[in-house]
């Protein structure tokens, strides 16, 4: 099954993000029947650690590994706030920041990690770079109106929330994935 860890925004904070994101090319492009992918409001998350594909028989170890970290994590407050781009051409992703007490984000993601890795659970090592993916137009989008959508996603920022669980989600990849939610921990 394939893994990944994260925190979601709540409903209002997601309500927020929805106006914006309406607005953006992206979303009019699907609207007019191009595949922008934009993603579904349902799946908007911000990932702590990829695991990729884990064992089935692996999936608990996973979860005890999520709640010992949320065991050590205190609440905070973060928001969307920001936009950028990652990519170019068909690799392009269009993303929302996160701002307010990323450095308590960060931590989080870190501790996560730590009990993954003691749990012997592999995991992406890359560096946390907390955003929310909105889009993955790749090049079906002109450059310049991909540069119009991640100025106007500069300019959002949300209402701020406070993150007080992380969740265990699986992920169904495909043209429209799906995610199931594995279970959730309190901080």
């Amino acid at each position: 099954m394939r893994l990944f860890v994260a925190v979601y925004p709540p409903e209002p904070v997601v309500h927020d993000f929805a106006t914006c994101v309406e607005r953006l090319r992206v979303s009019q492009a699907m609207r007019d029947g191009i595949n922008t992918r934009v993603a579904s409001r349902d799946n908007w998350h911000v990932t702590l650690a990829f695991l990729g594909d884990v064992p089935d028989d692996r999936g608990d170890d996973a979860a005890k590994a999520i709640e010992r970290a949320a065991v050590l994590a205190e609440p905070f407050e973060v928001r969307l706030t920001g936009g950028g781009r990652f990519g170019r051409g068909r690799f392009t992703i269009l993303w929302v920041g996160v701002g307010g007490e990323v450095a308590a984000l960060g931590g989080l993601s870190r501790e996560v990690r730590r009990e993954l890795k003691r749990a012997r659970l592999a995991y992406d090592p890359k560096p946390l770079r907390p955003h929310l993916t909105v889009a993955r137009p790749g090049d079906r989008l002109d450059r310049v109106e991909v540069d119009a959508d991640r100025a106007t996603l500069d300019e959002y920022e949300s209402p701020p929330w406070t993150v007080a669980e992380v969740v265990l989600m699986r992920s169904h990849p495909g043209p429209h994935p799906t995610y199931d939610r594995l279970g959730a921990w309190p901080l």
